[in-house]
């Protein structure tokens, strides 16, 4: 499989060797010094996947000139999703392909399942009330982050005593609080933790490295090739 990188950061560079390892090409890298041209080139437009990791500020443009190249996305930016309407409009009526996970990670997939279900039995316990801490590097611009979005979702899909989440307070009894810490380099740490009275329940997961995060983008780019349309993790993983 031809694929082109948009952004060449740590992350990038992980997919590269990850990509490679697994027999495919990397045909174009797209990065700042040459974001102005690279979209234009015959190497980019051969890309059968582009799989994309840059800024929030950057994204949307990125998704549009590779839609005017007619090279499907795998996208890893967070931060960006005011534009999600945009996006699947181009996928439902212009015939895009478009796949956007919160994060890559099987294993933080898996962690997005148990969220869910444990959400659903606290349902019925009410003396419990649920908050979320999330970890990430310094360089990180986005907060809380889009795995934290994520799970505060998946909650409020399975909590009825929840509506919404806030960041770092909750402004009402409705909302779920979101810890969001900048330190170090550390990959991503998120946590879910229910408390009563009596006790605490957690759950937690701590990535060791960003090979998760990486192999993840590598497979959703195999997954992505010959498809059509807005896709995503449930899609791959048929959870």
């Amino acid at each position: 499989m031809k694929i082109a990188l948009i952004g060449y950061g740590r992350m990038g560079h992980e997919i590269e060797r990850i990509a490679l390892e697994r027999g495919h090409e990397i045909v174009s890298i797209v990065d700042i010094d040459n974001a102005a041209t690279a979209f234009d080139s015959p190497e980019f437009r051969s890309a059968d996947v582009a799989i994309e990791f840059s800024t929030p500020d950057t994204a949307i443009d990125n998704y549009r000139k590779c839609f005017a190249a007619n090279v499907p996305v795998v996208a890893g930016t967070t931060g960006w999703l005011e534009h999600l309407p945009e996006v699947k409009k181009a996928c439902a009526e212009g015939g895009k392909t478009f796949f956007y996970a919160s994060n890559y990670s099987i294993g933080v997939n898996i962690f997005f399942a148990v969220n869910k279900y444990l959400a659903k039995l606290m349902n019925n316990f009410d003396g419990y009330n649920v908050r979320m801490e999330e970890v990430h590097h310094i360089h990180k611009l986005d907060a809380p982050s889009g795995t934290a979005i994520t799970l505060a979702e998946g909650i409020i899909e399975n909590l009825d005593r929840k509506t919404d989440w806030h960041l770092e307070t909750e402004m009402k009894p409705a909302d779920i609080a979101i810890h969001a810490v900048r330190e170090g380099e550390v990959p991503g740490i998120h946590e879910v933790t229910y408390e009563s009275e009596a006790d605490i329940i957690s759950i937690k997961h701590d990535a060791k490295n960003r090979k998760g995060f990486a192999l993840g983008a590598v497979l959703a780019a195999e997954f992505t090739k010959g498809r059509k349309g807005f896709l995503g993790m449930n899609d791959m993983l048929n959870f």
